[in-house]
């Protein structure tokens, strides 16, 4: 089981998320449920080779929700340790930089292609986050609810 704040870390990954809104930037956000945990949280994952983090956010949200996205402004860029390494139920402890975007969902293409990833999704207002959540998302959701001009560095 995938467990958050860990210590230690023995390498360093670069992912992605988004804040997927239906119905432009004041709409219920897209949330899916884990499958390694059952937190809910933010769509998202790691940047592979060969792709910009526009193509890998997109291309992460798509595969575990089945929904395409515009990809819009950089809300922040997240990678302190403290709050960024993960261990994973293999016992490796990686931190974790995530770079996180607002975003709207555009169409329902179809079904999650990672069912392996995702128990359940669904759109929710910030104000009705499902629980369990996985917590270093939660800063992430409220600095894009925020609209501070610019990107947050955390």
């Amino acid at each position: 089981m995938t467990r958050y704040f860990a210590k230690n870390p023995t390498r360093v990954r670069l992912t992605v998320s988004a804040v997927a809104r239906r119905d432009g930037g004041n709409g219920e956000i897209l949330l899916i449920q884990r499958a390694d945990n059952a937190h809910w949280g933010l769509p998202g994952g790691h940047v592979e080779p060969g792709e910009s983090v526009a193509q890998a956010v997109a291309r992460e949200v798509l595969e575990e929700t089945g929904f395409a996205i515009e990809v819009g402004r950089l809300v922040g860029v997240y990678s302190e340790p403290d709050q960024q390494t993960v261990q994973s139920s293999s016992g490796e402890c990686s931190q974790f930089v995530n770079l996180c975007f607002d975003a709207r969902v555009t169409e329902e293409v179809g079904s999650p292609s990672t069912p392996h990833e995702t128990l359940d999704l669904g759109f929710f207002a910030v104000d009705a986050l499902p629980q369990p959540f996985v917590p270093i998302h939660t800063i992430r959701i409220e600095d894009s609810v925020s609209q501070e001009p610019g990107a947050r560095v955390r």
